[in-house]
């Protein structure tokens, strides 16, 4: 057994930063020294991490020296350049940025799902899924490995802090704007009014609305959210032909991704038998009775680690189709739990040698 090895947390103080280091505070403790890094205006302050404040340091090439695994929060430009100095230094990192998912020699890695892929990582990079597929996948495998999938159509419902600190206060701000007028709502425009310019990262007001939009635009209309959907799910379930469509519209909730989801399989599917997959699948809770109101919601899933799914049923109208809707804290395992769980296990590779 080799010496406990040293995590660099890179993007500390962001809003997935914060969340990793309240899960290093109440994981298993795989580390030994654990250093913080952040842009300049960070550099300084002190952050509460595993039962002891530690000091967040400037980002440089030097920094990396000494340290075994470095796990990236930070916007995918920053980790494009700054992953390979941390593996010229000797690291493996982890790419929570989405700058290096859909290289073919980077595996993208889900626990739960696909681990062994992380054996060849020639680059010394793991990518970490989009959150919103992440929240929906550790659903859809365990029902793939007993059904055989070959099609997905979705629909997601993105939390406001998918786009980061930024969106939760765009958020809070218009609704703290539009709180006590009961009348917003009732004629075109009126909320767009209330709100003003303080649009944030979203293209149109998100208080008392829904915004049929995430991401960038790409090819033909689609957004970049839609495209990792479909990119994503086919390389973490090893499916290059997976047949899927989605749409992605942000919600005026603070944290929470949900997806509605309707898989069609190979084989005739049974309710029930699809329910018993779900109930023994590692990160899944089941939450479905309809007749008590219990479903899987946002509210409930916040700060907690599994996706929670309900409202499963076959389809009326194919034997061999699911629906099903799923949430998850898109800053837990959409993010920050997704990477901590990939460096825990090079950390146990790495003390294991």
């Amino acid at each position: 057994m080799g010496a406990l090895p040293t995590l660099a947390v890179v993007g500390a103080t962001g809003a997935v930063g914060t969340v990793m280091c309240q899960l290093l505070s109440a994981r298993r403790n795989m580390w030994g020294e654990i250093r913080l890094f952040a842009s300049a205006r960070s550099v300084g302050r002190r952050v509460w991490c595993r039962g002891e404040e530690l000091t967040v340091e400037a980002l440089t090439p030097e920094a990396f020296d000494g340290v075994d695994v470095a796990v990236f929060n930070v916007p995918a430009e920053v980790c494009a350049q700054w992953a390979p100095v941390a593996v010229a230094r000797g690291a493996v990192v982890v790419d929570n940025s989405g700058a290096f998912r859909m290289e073919r020699d980077v595996p993208l890695v889900v626990p739960e799902i696909n681990p062994q892929q992380m054996s060849h990582r020639p680059r010394g990079i793991v990518a970490n899924g989009n959150c919103t597929t992440l929240a929906m996948i550790v659903a859809v495998a365990p029902l793939h490995r007993e059904y055989h999938l070959r099609e997905l159509v979705v629909a997601s419902y993105q939390a406001a802090s998918g786009a980061g600190r930024a969106g939760t206060e765009t958020l809070y701000a218009q609704l703290g704007k539009v709180a006590g007028d009961r009348a917003l709502g009732s004629r075109p425009g009126d909320v767009r009014q209330a709100v003003g310019d303080e649009l944030g990262p979203f293209p149109a007001p998100l208080a008392l609305n829904v915004v049929p939009w995430a991401g960038l635009l790409v090819d033909d209309g689609w957004s970049t959210e839609e495209m990792e959907l479909r990119d994503e799910s086919r390389k973490i379930l090893g499916l290059p032909d997976l047949k899927v469509s989605a749409t992605c519209v942000r919600v005026p909730v603070v944290s929470g991704h949900s997806v509605a989801v309707h898989a069609v399989f190979a084989a005739e599917v049974d309710t029930e038998g699809a329910r018993q997959v779900l109930r023994n699948a590692p990160g899944v809770i089941m939450v479905d009775d309809p007749e008590t109101g219990e479903f899987p919601m946002p509210i409930d899933a916040v700060g907690t680690d599994p996706s929670w799914v309900g409202r499963l049923r076959r389809s009326l109208d194919d034997p061999r189709a699911l629906d099903f809707f799923v949430t998850g804290d898109n800053l837990r395992k959409g993010a920050a739990l997704n990477t901590a769980q990939i460096a825990e296990l090079i950390a146990k590779e790495l003390t294991t040698r």
